[in-house]
């Protein structure tokens, strides 16, 4: 899995806000503000990776029990197929 294409990030007034371009103006379905944590985990998906791959990298990088990483991370990726920015 992996974001879709026609998508940035960008950093407003310390927030990080998922920004669509070009066609994907059109296709976006919401907004998405993304904290730390969240923005690692998109970093994560700017290339191709597994969910177990994913869920491993955010336990190296964080201090987290695995069942609450993987509970947050679930979250993340439905708030993100429901935008629409998510490619699986």
């Amino acid at each position: 899995m992996k974001i879709k294409e026609g998508y940035l990030v960008r950093e407003i007034a310390d927030c990080h806000i998922v920004v669509p371009i070009g066609d994907k103006v059109i296709e976006f379905k919401g907004i998405m503000t993304l904290n730390d944590t969240g923005r690692f985990i998109w970093k994560c998906l700017s290339d191709d990776i597994t969910y177990e791959q994913l869920l491993s990298a955010i336990l190296d990088e964080y201090e987290v029990d695995e069942a609450t990483a993987g509970a947050d991370l679930d979250e993340f990726l439905e708030n993100a197929r429901q935008s629409g920015v998510l490619e699986e």
